[in-house]
């Protein structure tokens, strides 16, 4: 059987990152890097029996989140239903939240009473954070009390450092690609009213603001869109005539 040889925790986390860049970098959405980084994050943290990631925004609301298992996806989602939990003051506070049993931890009477069913005795909870911006948090769970000591910390803190730069870079390229999206769209949108203003304004023989209210008006009585007004009547013009 082979054996796990403890590696300084500096050899270790430069390990870590080799592995997860190529992998996290290569992701094709944030929510495929974020189930990299969860199961990372479990295999890197020896103690812990199931991993998760939280991506929030400025407001606390979820995003994408990833669990590598049943049990600490209920765990997560007790914290966002209670508005309580260790991940929550991570990524609040912006500091390393551990626990060490959950049971008698006083901090989040809720929560830790939600989920003792789960069995879920200890965990730690580090910010990923950016300059300026917090973009979630990482975290671990054990079914062990005092699961997870100093040197586990120092090594989720120095993963989670960059697992965020990572994780912002992807972040980044998603947002984007949807405004980007959005754009083009919008675009669309606006060369389709343009295209049917025109062909309204010489049925009607009306002026260009006229003819827009024309088109809002239909919009109005057929409870449509008025791009699909716009598209309906652009292509009533180009349709051959019998």
């Amino acid at each position: 059987m082979e054996t796990k040889v403890d590696l300084p925790l500096a050899d270790e986390l430069a390990h870590l990152a080799a592995r997860m860049s190529p992998l996290l970098l290569s992701a094709d959405s944030v929510i495929a890097a974020v189930e990299i980084l969860t199961d990372l994050t479990q295999e890197a943290i020896g103690a812990a029996t199931g991993a998760g990631v939280s991506l929030m925004d400025e407001e606390g609301h979820r995003t994408s989140k990833g669990a590598t298992s049943k049990i600490v996806l209920e765990a997560d989602d007790l914290q966002y239903r209670l508005d309580q939990g260790p991940c929550l003051t991570a990524w609040a506070e912006r500091r390393t939240v551990r626990v060490d049993d959950v049971a008698s931890d006083p901090r989040w009477p809720r929560w830790s009473a939600s989920v003792e069913p789960l069995r879920l005795l200890s965990t730690l909870s580090v910010p990923l954070q950016l300059p300026g911006r917090v973009l979630g948090a990482v975290k671990v769970y054990s079914e062990l009390p005092g699961a997870f000591d100093d040197r586990a910390e120092r090594l989720l803190e120095g993963f989670a450092g960059t697992a965020a730069l990572l994780l912002g870079n992807a972040v980044s390229l998603e947002n984007a690609s949807k405004l980007s999206d959005n754009l083009r769209q919008a675009l669309l949108a606006r060369d389709t009213v343009q295209l049917a203003k025109g062909v309204v304004m010489q049925r009607d023989g009306v002026s260009e603001d006229a003819a827009f209210q024309v088109l809002v008006g239909e919009a109005r009585v057929t409870n449509r869109e008025l791009r699909e007004v716009a598209d309906s009547v652009n292509q009533a013009a180009a349709a051959p005539r019998s």
